[in-house]
């Protein structure tokens, strides 16, 4: 039994996230537990529900994602909150992150050679044209100024690599800040009914989507983004898309799994392209938005590894993983055991909720020395934020091109960088989300 002094339920309030994640409770049972159960109560921001085991330390998180046949991604999907109905279980078990091998490995397959280091390293060009002009765009001529970093440079990061990955307008890609805003920030009040994107300025294929675009109810609240009657413009406009890549295929990567053949001579199905187009726009987006100023976040904490990085760009990569260690945009994720088993010293039922913590591996003393510490020369940093084993992240990669390309581009560029106010948080116990970081800068 643990013996923490914070009540269990800052694990999952949302609330309690705005402020900053309980990494002195998770700390402190960390130290006590390889896997604590959680009872999942009612609170203000959380429905509540069967409880949980919370799983701790590297070790274990790792064991749990390696065995996808003992603790499944199907089963009760791998949000930490269950789905409302059956229908909505089967809805997102139609999703490659929601599905186990051999089904998921047939996806897998077709969309791996996408994201080798040699198709990644093609995009490297124009990752690094779009770093320049974020930051060209934030200079416009002047030797110092004041920026949003989280909204004015790290938000756009993604969206211009993901149009491109895509082949869809670059015009549209606010498209996709809102519907990760809506899918990710669902338990944030602004989030939840993001709506930035101008129609006026879009794609016909844009403007048709938002035709189905739901408005908020009357208490404010919008249809729930896991299911499909939550994101219908999202889907319409993936659904658009893909009829128009049949007939004018391009050079992105959405065209080319559109064409390949499967070993048993299938292809991707409409469907399938829809299902994948959600995971691309969202998890695709929000790892590389959040894990941007989250860096800044920890550069702005130890100004001596920013100067350090500043005297010497080569040192990014190192950099940039420790960035991703330590900030960990993605915290959580979910698995449900399929049989009796046991993990460390606890015994887990058939059903239970398996939740892993990437927050706390990647805090782990028993694998990270000075866990706590930003350390730009960490090596080797065996960090856990692109998950382990068959759902190991397709794009990590392309996120570590990206997070590279902005930072060489920003450190080179800006002289001094300084915090203009305090940052602004995501109300979300599954991404470590920040909405604001105001900063100050000085070009060399």
């Amino acid at each position: 039994m643990s013996t923490a002094t914070q009540p269990l339920s800052a694990l999952y309030d949302p609330l309690v996230y705005e402020t900053a994640p309980p990494l002195a409770l998770i700390d402190e049972l960390r130290a006590q537990h390889s896997v604590v159960w959680v009872d999942e109560k009612a609170l203000p921001d959380w429905p509540g529900g069967n409880g949980f085991w919370l799983v701790l330390r590297h070790a274990e998180v790792s064991s749990v994602l390696k065995q996808p046949k003992l603790y499944s991604s199907a089963a009760g999907a791998t949000q930490l909150r269950d789905p409302t109905t059956p229908t909505d279980l089967a809805y997102v078990q139609q999703m490659m992150l929601n599905m186990d091998p051999p089904v998921h490995s047939r996806l897998r397959r077709l969309l791996q050679n996408s994201f080798t280091s040699r198709a990644v390293a093609g995009l490297e060009q124009s990752i690094a044209g779009h770093a320049r002009s974020i930051v060209d765009r934030i200079i416009a001529g002047q030797t110092s100024g004041e920026c949003d970093f989280a909204r004015d440079i790290a938000a756009d990061m993604p969206l211009l690599c993901l149009a491109d990955l895509f082949g869809m307008p670059a015009e549209d890609r606010y498209l996709l800040f809102d519907w990760a805003n809506r899918v990710i920030g669902f338990q944030d009040p602004e989030y939840a009914v993001s709506a930035s994107f101008d129609p006026s300025s879009g794609s016909d294929i844009a403007r048709e989507a938002l035709k189905l675009r739901p408005a908020p109810d009357q208490q404010g609240r919008m249809p729930d983004p896991r299911t499909r009657s939550g994101m219908p413009d999202l889907y319409h406009y993936a659904h658009l898309l893909a009829r128009h890549k049949r007939g004018h295929p391009g050079d992105d990567i959405m065209s080319l799994l559109l064409a390949q053949v499967d070993e048993d001579g299938g292809s991707v199905s409409i469907a399938e392209f829809e299902n994948l187009f959600w995971l691309f726009a969202v998890a695709g987006n929000e790892t590389v938005r959040n894990g941007i100023p989250g860096g800044m976040i920890a550069l702005l904490q130890n100004p001596q590894a920013l100067r350090d990085l500043q005297a010497d760009l080569s040192r990014l990569p190192r950099a940039v993983d420790e960035m991703l260690r330590w900030w960990t945009p993605v915290m959580i994720f979910r698995r449900t055991a399929t049989t009796d088993t046991r993990l460390a010293d606890v015994t887990i039922k058939k059903g239970d909720k398996v939740v892993v913590s990437f927050l706390s591996a990647n805090r782990d003393e028993r694998l990270f020395d000075d866990p706590q510490q930003f350390n730009i020369n960490r090596h080797p940093n065996a960090h856990l934020t692109f998950g382990y084993g068959p759902h190991f992240c397709l794009g990590a990669q392309l996120a570590r091109a990206q997070m590279n390309a902005l930072f060489s581009e920003v450190l080179g560029r800006f002289a001094s960088i300084e915090a203009n106010g305090e940052p602004g948080f995501l109300r979300s116990n599954f991404q470590r989300g920040i909405k604001t970081l105001p900063i100050r800068w000085t070009t060399r």
